[in-house]
């Protein structure tokens, strides 16, 4: 059953199963929490000041810096609301990314250290981490989230999933301790090990960076939905749940670098092991291993979607055209900081657009741009939560905006856009 602390309603009560999917990819997290800050702003526009991004998904889903994101959206304050607004991420990453990526080594120096050892000793980011997050474990977030890792130990990913805390206590580990492990990118970030106790029993995690195992972790938190409707789990509705055009999908990725020609097979050749760890600012195989999967899984929900004829029910929001010497993950200076943000705010009002396998390149397919879909999106989740609310025989505690009660929102908004079938 959908857990008692959960903000948001089950989807028994409504017509769609929403997901959120958050990219990893270090520092440039500030582009989705641009595009996150301008959602929430849309649905406060709906639904009053208070509405929050946990109050409108069934799952969210984040790999490293999207993981990092997930935490902060959906962890609880003291009053059991989302500890951080979407507003307050960018001020995240601009304050404490030059500590955790100090900028004071150079290139050669920076090979010759990560030779012994991390480029970064993490300590920064574990401080703020558990400064902010606390005791704060998986179970007690405020809608479901699904973090994936890899166990370095038994070689094989780990997917912290607040849905399975229930049947696998010992998977109910801090919040804290998820995030450094989800951050820990190899060569940058060390691996991280804890342990959790359960009835006198311990179980041991060695775990890295969740990219290792999906860096765009959207098929994660539909494969973790999917679990529930095979398990009967009352809070989805049976057999309807089963096909994706129940699904609402926003999935947001942290920009890459696919300028034509950035490696050639004849320079690839000459590289030994640290030429494919480090080439002109960048990392070719962290590159290569990231962006690879990360397109597969765009382009599987793209023709899925577009087949079962509910494409507008699916949004990839993602920037193609990084520079080159600006898209490194640990890049945290205050220009290339700056320029993330400028990066996520022009992504905004770029078409809609998808992976093309043949040559990489991201193709408009939509004729709005990600702002007007964002906007629809909005609408669409609104919407949802008002039915919701209003078919559920278990209304949620929340201290309501007078200016946005439900009786309000009915009496402005046409009927058949509340259907309560």
């Amino acid at each position: 059953m959908q857990r008692t602390n959960s903000i948001v309603q089950p989807p028994a009560f409504g017509n769609l199963i929403t997901v959120l999917s958050i990219d990893g990819g270090g520092i440039r997290g500030l582009i989705p929490a641009i595009i996150l800050e301008f959602l929430e702003n849309e649905l406060q526009k709906l639904d009053g000041e208070d509405a929050r991004i946990a109050d409108y998904f069934d799952i969210i889903a984040g790999t490293s810096t999207g993981g990092l994101i997930t935490a902060m959206l959906t962890a609880p304050d003291e009053n059991r609301r989302p500890l951080f607004a979407a507003k307050d991420i960018r001020d995240f990453y601009h304050t404490n990314c030059p500590k955790i990526f100090p900028q004071d080594c150079n290139t050669v120096t920076k090979i010759v250290k990560n030779m012994y050892g991390p480029l970064y000793d993490g300590k920064c980011l574990q401080d703020s981490i558990r400064e902010r997050l606390k005791e704060t474990k998986l179970g007690d977030t405020l809608t479901n989230v699904a973090i994936p890792t890899f166990d370095i130990n038994k070689l094989q990913p780990i997917i912290f999933s607040s849905y399975e805390v229930d049947g696998k206590p010992y998977m109910n580990a801090k919040l804290s301790d998820i995030c450094i492990t989800t951050s820990a990118a190899p060569t940058y970030l060390p691996p991280h090990y804890f342990k959790t106790e359960h009835k006198e029993e311990s179980h041991e995690f060695n775990l890295v960076d969740g990219g290792v195992a999906a860096n765009n972790p959207t098929l994660i938190a539909m494969g973790e939905i999917s679990k529930q409707l095979i398990r009967k789990n009352h809070d989805f509705p049976l057999p309807q749940s089963l096909e994706y055009r129940r699904y609402l999908v926003i999935s947001i990725g942290t920009g890459e670098c696919k300028i034509e020609g950035k490696y050639t097979a004849n320079e690839a050749s000459k590289w030994g092991f640290l030429g494919w760890w480090f080439n002109n600012g960048s990392s070719p195989l962290l590159d290569i291993f990231t962006q690879a999967s990360t397109d597969m899984v765009d382009f599987h929900l793209s023709v899925v979607f577009k087949a079962l004829n509910v494409e507008t029910n699916y949004l990839r929001i993602q920037e193609d055209s990084l520079d080159r010497t600006l898209s490194p993950l640990d890049r945290a200076t205050k220009e290339n900081l700056d320029f993330l943000v400028e990066a996520g705010i022009g992504l905004l009002d770029k078409k809609v657009s998808r992976a093309n396998l043949e040559d990489g390149k991201f193709i408009p397919y939509r004729n709005e741009t990600n702002r007007e879909a964002l906007i629809k999106f909005a609408k669409k989740l609104s919407d949802e939560k008002i039915l919701r609310e209003l078919k559920s025989p278990r209304p949620r505690a929340l201290k309501p905006d007078p200016a946005f009660s439900l009786e309000t929102k009915l009496n402005y908004r046409a009927p058949e856009k509340i259907s309560i079938a």
